[in-house]
């Protein structure tokens, strides 16, 4: 018996055969088995995304300190307010009184 004489059944379409079977189980395989499969990449992938927000939201923050930083560095005015307001600071003959009034 060969090949020629196997009948195919009707409901099996003519582009049914056996080497696309293969292949479309390799190309499943490969996409949903293993350790590089579309799901994991998918997942690493918004991994990814996150933390390049992460490290962008990091940067603005770095940048934001910088300027603040230098800010005090060079106006003496804004370097006072902030001791008189954060630290409670005052000049050696004023006297502050501290309300909890907003």
């Amino acid at each position: 018996m060969t090949l020629k004489n196997i009948k195919r059944p009707k409901w099996i379409p003519r582009w049914l055969n056996l080497p696309f079977i293969i292949f479309m189980a390799f190309i499943a395989m490969l996409l949903f088995f293993g350790e590089n499969n579309y799901l994991v990449i998918n997942e690493q992938q918004k991994e990814i995304d996150k933390l390049n927000a992460l490290i962008k939201h990091q940067e603005d923050s770095a940048k934001y300190y910088e300027r603040k930083t230098q800010e005090l560095n060079t106006d003496k005015e804004t370097l006072e307010k902030l001791a008189r307001e954060q630290y409670n600071m005052k000049r050696t003959n004023e006297d502050v009184f501290i309300t909890d009034i907003p």
